[in-house]
């Protein structure tokens, strides 16, 4: 069974087709799918009467021809490369005859009905159906020229891409530490500045590694103008980010001191890049991929919505709320735990 293990084309549809098998226990009927004559010619379709034609069979169920020929196809192109020698594709019939051995041996312990193995199935089938829902949506280069050009003037604002500056910072315990690393930073060279952080930034020891050059020492990455979700930085705390924008040029260095929780900052700009608007050649890539996705979203809404109406959905918010959720961090060892 090593051999299954490491079977790439065991895919989400192949392992539905045996669950759902495995759970009913019922025979599939042959589907009519067609084969591949070769991974680059493409697919060649079976005869009806060629897609049902039983290639194994694995206890009470057969695998046919078109179930072979299906498998193939899910495959990209590369993957199915693998399987055009005849010793290769008796290695693939085997491997889905694994496949099957597992599902019947795990239907006969009853793994069948456990609440996992129902649960995966569901996930499965939701795979499935909404595979199903994107079929005819248009891939990214097959959307017409006008439709991606009208998305563009439609959201210029998405494509205007504001200043951004690269942030520097000498962490510190003291505000009277910080006021005289302060004194020292201000009209520094980089190299002073690398130094400077060498011997006082908190965070030296916590970097494995060689040191960053001077120039990028205490760097805490970029961030665009305050305020401006979608150009934040978790590492850069938002008076820091203010205070960087305070400052005119590349290697200046607040006046101040910036207070953040526990900690005490001395900013510096360590670089900037000017705003600019993005044209409709760098963004078209963009635009196509957002458009696709759009359009997949509003299928899925709309089978969802489809669905709601179709199926009674009840929710019981009571109970709900009295989930206690787990903590997000493990409780302290108590006294006597403790050595």
């Amino acid at each position: 069974m090593a051999r299954l293990r490491s079977a790439r084309f065991v895919t989400s549809a192949t392992l539905l087709v045996a669950a759902l098998a495995s759970a009913c226990g019922k025979k599939q009927d042959a589907p009519q799918p067609s084969a591949s004559a070769s991974a680059s010619a493409g697919p060649r379709p079976l005869s009806p009467e060629l897609a049902a034609k039983v290639l194994a069979k694995v206890g009470d169920r057969t695998i046919t021809l078109g179930e072979y020929a299906a498998t193939l196809e899910r495959m990209d192109p590369f993957e199915r490369l693998r399987y055009q020698s005849p010793d290769r594709r008796k290695q693939l019939l085997d491997e889905m005859i694994e496949v099957e051995l597992l599902a019947q041996e795990a239907r006969r312990r009853g793994l069948d009905k456990k609440p996992e193995t129902e649960e995966r199935l569901r996930q499965l089938m939701r795979d499935e159906l909404l595979g199903d829902v994107k079929k005819g949506i248009p891939g990214p280069s097959e959307l017409p020229e006008p439709e991606v050009r009208a998305y563009y003037e439609g959201h210029k604002d998405e494509f205007n891409e504001p200043e951004r500056r690269r942030v520097a910072a000498i962490t510190l315990a003291s505000e009277a530490e910080a006021k005289r690393v302060l004194a020292q930073a201000q009209g520094a060279t980089a190299e002073a500045w690398g130094k400077l952080v060498e011997r006082h930034g908190k965070a030296k020891k916590l970097r494995p590694g060689p040191p960053p050059p001077l120039e990028l020492a205490g760097d805490l990455g970029i961030v665009g103008p305050p305020g401006d979700a979608r150009s934040a930085n978790p590492r850069v705390p938002e008076p820091v980010r203010e205070a960087a924008f305070k400052l005119a040029k590349i290697g200046d260095v607040y006046d101040g001191i910036v207070k953040e929780g526990a900690d005490f900052y001395v900013v510096r700009l360590s670089g900037k890049t000017d705003a600019r608007s993005r044209s409709y050649q760098e963004a078209e890539r963009a635009i196509r991929v957002a458009v696709v996705q759009a359009k997949i979203r509003e299928r899925e809404s709309a089978l969802e919505k489809e669905l709601r109406g179709k199926f009674k959905v009840q929710v019981d918010d009571v109970a709900l709320a009295k989930l206690a959720l787990p903590s997000a961090s493990p409780p302290a060892p108590s006294a006597k735990a403790r050595p």
